[in-house]
């Protein structure tokens, strides 16, 4: 195989463009937005569903990678470089799976389902909430992990020359 499948290319693509406005829209956005907003009430809302709906996609691409037909491993012909690739994908999806499930306990832990079910204002404010802390974290290495991923694709692209972008995009699989 020269390609991965078409359904993993596509949840590829998809979840790459998503995290990472998700990962801008809660760096940026939702930190700057105080809790008296009456708008944030919406905005978590739906932080907290695109957020599950990235899991539910991550755990999908994740069996059927693992399920689905290896290609060819790329070797640079250095075994520490070699192990680095390995680490740094499965570390992605760690990182994103850890990313919802500290969400979801940020959540749980602030009674936000039910301040959004009953209309309640939100607490005053967020801070020394430890999973929204292990949050914030895991999106600062999430993103240096996401620019070392596309620093690594881009040197496999040019530098290589090994035609990379074609594995993880739509043609034949031959």
């Amino acid at each position: 195989m020269k390609r991965y499948h078409p359904f993993l290319v596509t949840l590829h693509w998809v979840l790459a463009i998503v995290i990472m406005a998700w990962l801008f829209m809660g760096t940026t956005v939702l930190d700057q937005m105080p809790n008296s907003d009456p708008r944030k009430i919406g905005t978590l809302q739906t932080h907290m569903l695109v957020g599950v709906t990235i899991l539910v996609f991550m755990l999908i691409r994740l069996v059927v990678r693992m399920r689905s037909a290896k290609l060819e491993v790329l070797d640079v012909n250095t075994i520490k470089t070699n192990k680095a690739a390995t680490i740094g994908h499965y570390a992605l999806y760690v990182l994103v799976i850890l990313m919802a499930l500290s969400g979801m306990a940020t959540a749980q832990l602030l009674g936000l389902p039910e301040v959004f079910d009953s209309g309640l204002a939100l607490p005053e404010n967020f801070e020394m909430v430890a999973p929204l802390i292990v949050h914030k974290v895991f999106s600062k290495v999430l993103i240096l992990l996401i620019v070392g991923h596309t620093l690594a694709a881009l040197y496999h692209q040019f530098a290589l020359k090994e035609k990379l972008f074609a594995r993880v995009w739509f043609g034949n699989r031959q």
